[in-house]
């Protein structure tokens, strides 16, 4: 089956794509999105790449099954070789063992299939976490059993590659007992089997004679019921074996070898096996990848509520600054105390009056030393600025910290950090009051700034020259906080006649409208470093979230890659032509009732011609001069 060029390109460029951490967070089924993701990424890697770059490659068959099924027994039997090391003790089968014919070795040692696994050879049972490769000549070429650990192994890394073994199959050989075939996780496999339309055959073994029938048909049942009607179903009786390693009787599995020599003596078998169990997993590729895509937007819009909540602590944190200036509350305390000081002893028409008044003011400064009235009511106002801004910041990291805290991906973005991190989120960063003072010096200095601009600008030069420019700054300081600037021509009196003063002085000097303009520059300025402040304590929140989370264009990308495999899908549908002679078997795709052999057997017939129909697979057997 060649021209598969665009479906492994677009298998490939979907393989990309899965790299990144589409699942960082604990949103939604996170557990369950992050083992789907891994799925998907083992069945490309082990199964999907290699078997569409290889269409001829030959079949493997996973001998899997519940624990104490009897896996490695049959494979040994069916080898007929010692390949495995069956025993009493659970789990037996520590790592998978890969039995191939000598003609097929060097495709099983070349990392072609599962090349996540490093690879052993010899005797014994292998270490966890690789693959052991042995050769049987009695196994015909074309066809390699694998004896994979047991599905509910009470180890947990059995378990797992378990899964992924059956995942990586063209074929599988299911193997249950007749004390255990109703049990729910072997069913839970062989669903999925028949959701992803994998070959398959089940074996049921260790059957007693007085059981064979009902046990036998009860099965069959069952597989109807599950959607698995006409499964090649084969019966293996319970037999007393003299040794603990020792192998099945020949009558006991000829129905069983028989069934896997005629797949592997016919490539068109072969090929119409591989063909239906990659079309089933290319098939749920096209149905599990949107799935996890939709999970990724999750993820994204977890984290954008994550976002959205700090923006919330922090826009309300603005809003509270905003508040706090406008309502007068600042020109309580202190900075009403200094006020009073300013204009009771006459400081503040002295400081508006001449230049004589400024230097004399600095001398008395000089000898006394104390700083002058003016400095410490603009001191106190730094103080009171300062102290707004510190509140407003620790109150939104307290609620961006409780917001986070009340989501489950918050809470975990709160663990990645740990204690010492979440702890000092709770409040205000341990540099905010060093950079506050900054800029509030910094607006300071920049009202200041323009009052001398105002004044350079105005006709009424000389009158202007008559005033402290640090007077006339401290008053237009005052506007921003006891007044609306006059933008609605209301009084606040908060502080009593401060904003009324404040602003009759200053309207004296420049006029009404400079006023305005001149109190609205400069609120809009403190509310923009303060802005600036309060921004960079969110950052500590959102720095968190920085690279976290799958790429923006992931999630449309996902859905284009699946489409790309959906439509070069086609390519795997036509099978070889050599036609299948006489006695051989032949595939075709219909999915009818099996026909039992000799009791015992089930399935085919020890040395019998029959018929077994499962799965959508149909094989037509005549007698075999078996090994």
């Amino acid at each position: 089956m060649a021209g598969n060029n665009e479906l492994l390109k677009a298998l490939e460029a979907l393989r990309r794509l899965l790299d990144h951490d589409l699942f960082p967070l604990a949103i939604g089924d996170v557990a369950s999105h992050r083992r789907a993701l891994k799925e998907l990424r083992g069945q490309l890697d082990d199964y999907l790449l290699p078997r569409v770059a290889a269409m001829d490659a030959p079949l493997l068959a996973v001998v899997g099954g519940s624990t104490g099924a009897g896996k490695s027994t049959l494979v040994n039997s069916l080898a007929c070789a010692d390949v495995t090391e069956p025993g009493v003790l659970r789990p037996t089968t520590l790592a998978p063992t890969l039995v191939a014919s000598p003609a097929d070795e060097a495709w099983f040692t070349r990392q072609n299939v599962l090349p996540g696994l490093a690879r052993t050879t010899g005797r014994g049972r292998g270490e966890p976490g690789t693959l052991r490769v042995v050769t049987a000549g009695t196994l015909p070429a074309g066809l390699a059993l694998l004896d994979a650990p047991d599905i509910d192994s009470v180890v947990t890394a059995n378990r797992e590659i378990a899964a992924q073994l059956l995942a990586a199959a063209d074929l599988w050989l299911f193997v249950t007992t007749a004390a255990r075939y109703a049990d729910e996780v072997p069913w839970g496999f062989l669903r999925s089997a028949r959701e992803r339309s994998t070959a398959l055959a089940v074996v049921l073994d260790r059957v007693p004679a007085e059981a064979m029938e009902p046990v036998t048909a009860h099965l069959t049942r069952l597989l109807a019921e599950n959607g698995l009607a006409g499964t090649p179903l084969f019966s293996v009786p319970e037999v007393a074996l003299p040794e603990e390693n020792a192998r099945l009787p020949e009558e006991a599995v000829r129905a069983v070898r028989g069934w896997l020599a005629e797949i592997a003596a016919d490539a068109q078998a072969r090929a119409e096996v591989v063909r239906r169990t990659l079309s089933g997993a290319l098939d749920s590729v096209t149905t599990r990848v949107p799935a996890l895509a939709d999970a990724a937007d999750r993820q994204r819009a977890g984290l954008a509520d994550l976002r959205l909540s700090v923006e919330s602590a922090y826009g309300a944190a603005m809003a509270s600054f905003d508040d706090g200036i406008r309502d007068g509350s600042l020109l309580r305390g202190e900075v009403l105390t200094r006020w009073q000081d300013f204009i009771g002893t006459g400081d503040l028409m002295r400081s508006l009056e001449s230049r004589i008044g400024w230097l004399r003011e600095r001398i008395v400064a000089a000898f006394t030393g104390a700083a002058p009235p003016d400095a410490r009511l603009r001191s106190a106002l730094e103080t009171g600025v300062e102290s707004l801004i510190r509140s407003a910041a620790d109150a939104a990291a307290e609620r961006a910290l409780e917001a986070w805290s009340g989501m489950p991906a918050g809470r975990d973005v709160i663990e990645r950090a740990g204690a010492v991190a979440a702890g000092r989120l709770g409040r205000a960063s341990a540099t905010l009051p060093d950079r506050s003072a900054a800029a509030v010096r910094a607006w300071q200095a920049y009202v200041l700034e323009l009052v001398a601009k105002e004044g350079a600008e105005r006709r009424t030069t000389a009158r202007l020259a008559s005033f402290s420019l640090n007077g006339l700054g401290l008053l237009l300081m005052l506007m921003v906080f006891a007044s609306t600037g006059g933008l609605t021509g209301l009084e606040v009196g908060i502080a009593g006649g401060t904003s009324v003063l404040s602003q009759k002085l200053l309207e004296a000097v420049f006029g009404d409208q400079a006023v305005r303009a001149l109190t609205q520059a400069a609120r809009e300025d403190l509310r923009r470093r303060v802005g600036e402040l309060l921004d960079e304590e969110a950052v500590r929140f959102t720095a968190l979230l920085d690279g976290l989370g799958p790429p923006e264009p992931i999630s449309a990308d996902l859905r284009r890659a699946a489409q790309a495999v959906h439509d070069h899908r086609s390519e795997i549908t036509s099978t070889p032509q050599d036609a299948a002679t006489p006695g051989t078997a032949e595939a075709a795709m219909t999915g009818g009732k099996g026909t039992d052999g000799p009791a015992g057997a089930g399935g085919i017939g020890s040395g019998a011609a029959g018929t077994v129909e499962g799965n959508g697979l149909v094989l037509r057997s005549q007698p075999l001069d078996l090994p």
